[in-house]
């Protein structure tokens, strides 16, 4: 009885080792080990996108009731040039009018910092594309496409004054329609207006449909840590199922499962801290496809294509009709986002925890606002949740004070009984009576606050503020890890002392586990980025000072309870 207290604790710490487990083997392209997921009906696998195309006509064409078609040869070599505003320079390409670079300007690579971070790019390395066209409204004819070489016009930088900058791409007549393609960027923002207007050249009423589409490799993002895993991939987001991310894997096994048809919604591609969506206004029915795409490159896993196809009204010849859409391109800056599109903020993912990490965001944001430091905001956010759980925290103290001073009663009966285990029991539970001590006591008030601090671990973890963001001294970017591994070391010797301050477990076999498990969670900290250890370093801080007033109010001394390892 002695040791339930400790039993579910461990049994908790096991469990999210085994999740942790799991999580790794997906990050490194394997099932998971002891939860993986449930196996695919024959009907989801059968409405799941076809596998690898050509890369010219977007998955979804023949269901939207055009016949794949082969592209008319371009008359004119295409071309690539820059347009930059104040946060953005992007890289344009005359073939279909795609944008095939983006450059972050307030926003450095990890890896070199004195680069500016590339999310959408066409190398050697990295194949990441922005694209749309037009699917042809009879079967059989041709359409301007992302393949189609479009004559440009229009400013190339945003100028001094100007808050925005207009991009015009016009291809020429194929299939009896012409489409005019219009960007416009607006100074200090990451969302793109993309006006699509499509005229009938033909003497026939045409029926087309407009696809916007974002293709990518399945690569990591260059950097990313391996001791925390944070999702690479496709998403769909529509108001009847909210937000769904596709694991690449499960495109590849054709497996992946998502709503295909809505009047709402958008497609975007995300990673840790960025990510880009097509947005078309609420209303216009459209078609969502996840499919391979095989586009020539040389690039490892390449490439997956998320796909949106809308249709445009009935063009009457002579005519012209319109259609807006939104791309986004930009780091995940949760407000911002919120403003944009309905549910677009959940690309900064905070998993099954977001209804809590939301408000702590919230909070995080608030403190900052008036501290306008990050790193002392996360000190600051840690402290107000110390005090709201103070009086929780104080029964867990008080009842680990209560177990500490009966501790040598327990430790003497069970040395002298350990040959009578059914006495020993009875014994221990007349010791707890005796002196009322609840081994439960300090248990629930912490598994109350465990969720709470697991969603502030991924508020902090997913915040693109943290990017570059200085605390103090050495630390000058809260999302890297310590480059002196100074906090990691301040964090392991605050938890040895915390763990010096718990009661002693008879078990000696759990005294030694006792001490050897934070000692190897403490290890993985040293390569977590800074503000999460500061985070941690606060709470254990903050723990210690507490349990420490507690133990001495109720007239138990602090003790270190050292490891006797023989």
């Amino acid at each position: 009885m002695n040791d339930i207290r400790r039993t579910i604790l461990w049994v908790i710490f096991g469990f999210s080792m085994v999740l942790l487990w799991d999580q790794w083997q997906i990050h490194n392209g394997n099932k998971a080990t002891f939860f993986p997921s449930p196996p695919k009906t024959a009907a989801s696998v059968a409405a799941a996108p076809a596998g690898k195309t050509d890369g010219l006509v977007p998955a979804g064409v023949a269901q939207a009731g055009a016949a794949p078609v082969a592209p008319v040869a371009p008359a004119v070599t295409s071309e690539r040039f820059e347009v930059s505003t104040d946060v953005l320079k992007l890289t344009f390409d005359t073939e279909g009018g795609s944008l095939v670079r983006s450059e972050f300007l307030k926003y450095s690579d990890m890896a070199d910092k004195i680069r500016n971070f590339v999310l959408l790019d066409d190398s050697k390395d990295r194949v990441y594309l922005a694209q749309t066209g037009v699917i042809p409204g009879a079967v059989g004819g041709a359409s301007p496409t992302h393949k189609s070489v479009m004559t440009v016009s229009g400013d190339r930088a945003l100028k001094d004054g100007q808050d925005e900058l207009v991009i015009t791409f016009t291809s020429p007549e194929l299939g009896g329609l012409k489409l005019v393609k219009t960007y416009t960027l607006r100074r200090g923002a990451y969302d793109i207006a993309v006006k699509h207007e499509l005229t009938n050249a033909s003497s026939a009423a045409l029926s087309p449909q407009l696809y916007l589409q974002l293709v990518r490799d399945g690569n990591k993002p260059a950097g990313e840590s391996s001791f925390y895993s944070t999702f690479t991939g496709p998403a769909v987001y529509t108001e009847a199922k909210k937000y769904q991310k596709v694991e690449f894997s499960e495109i590849k096994k054709k497996s992946a499962t998502f709503e295909k048809e809505a009047d709402n919604g958008y497609i975007a591609m995300v990673q840790h801290y960025f990510a880009s969506a097509w947005i078309l206004p609420a209303g216009i029915t459209r078609t969502y496809s996840l499919d391979g795409v095989d586009i020539g490159s040389s690039t490892a896993d390449c490439c997956y294509r998320a796909t949106m196809i809308a249709p445009v009204p009935s063009i009457e010849p002579g005519k012209t009709q319109s259609m807006a859409a939104t791309l986004f391109v930009g780091p995940q800056e949760e407000k911002a986002l919120e403003a944009l599109a309905p549910g677009l903020e959940l690309v900064k993912d905070y998993g099954w925890l977001t209804i809590l990490a939301k408000p702590l965001y919230w909070l995080l944001d608030k403190l900052h606002g008036f501290i306008q430091n990050w790193g002392w905001s996360i000190v600051a956010l840690v402290l107000l949740l110390k005090i709201a759980f103070y009086w929780l925290n104080a029964k867990a103290y008080a009842s680990m004070a209560k177990m500490k001073a009966v501790n040598p009663r327990i430790m003497e009966m069970r040395e002298r009984l350990k040959d009578n285990p059914q006495q020993m029991q009875q014994e221990m539970m007349r010791i707890y009576r005796e002196e009322k001590v609840n081994p439960m006591g300090g248990c629930f008030p912490i598994m109350v606050q465990i969720p709470v601090f697991i969603a502030l671990y991924w508020v902090l973890l997913s915040s693109v503020e943290m990017r570059n963001a200085p605390w103090l001294g050495w630390i000058q970017d809260l999302s890297s890890p310590d480059p002196y591994f100074i906090l990691p070391l301040i964090m392991t010797l605050t938890t040895l002392l915390q763990t010096a301050l718990n009661p002693a477990p008879p078990d000696p076999l759990q005294a030694k586990m006792m001490w050897f498990m934070p000692l190897a969670f403490s290890v993985m900290f040293f390569f977590f980025p800074s503000g999460l250890v500061l985070y941690w370093i606060t709470n254990n801080i903050l723990s210690i000072a507490q349990q420490w007033i507690i133990n001495t109010r109720m007239g138990v001394p602090p003790q270190f309870n050292l490891p006797k390892f023989k």
